[in-house]
């Protein structure tokens, strides 16, 4: 038997072919990130495309993409019908730039790392090198540099 873009899936076969808690799926759809029906008697459904949707939030977890990042994406995807090509090369391209960005921020914060504790003091506060006399407080809390 195939299976159709549209084709209706229970919460039991979503889970296995997602590897995807049922919790988890609730709490997705709770933030709007997936979508889905209920039947007469009030059991959930979800549309097979929603498999790729589950996809992508499970690969963004893993690479450390807040949730609402996912949201803001998935705000240009259809929720009611299978996404075109179109619409996942549009996809690809924001995930892109988003992902460029946050390599970016991981250089850096990369070299601010090895900079610092290559200088013996391993204290970000004391460090004379890159703080010399606090002076980074000045600029208020939290980490200044990275």
């Amino acid at each position: 038997m195939s299976l159709e873009p549209d084709d209706l899936l229970a919460i039991g076969e979503v889970v296995r072919r997602t590897g995807v808690p049922a919790t988890s799926l609730h709490f997705y759809e709770q933030l709007g990130l997936i979508s889905s029906t209920r039947t007469a008697g009030n059991q959930r459904r979800y549309r097979r495309h929603m498999l790729r949707r589950i996809s992508l939030i499970v690969v963004a977890k893993r690479l450390g993409i807040p949730l609402t990042d996912v949201h803001e994406v998935f705000q240009s995807l259809p929720a009611d019908e299978s996404p075109s090509q179109r619409d996942w090369q549009r996809v690809a391209r924001l995930w892109r730039e988003q992902l460029d960005l946050r390599r970016t921020q991981l250089e850096h914060l990369r070299r601010e790392i090895t900079g610092c504790i290559g200088c013996g003091c391993l204290s970000l506060k004391a460090c004379r090198l890159l703080n010399p006399e606090d002076a980074l407080a000045d600029d208020g809390p939290g980490p200044r540099r990275i």
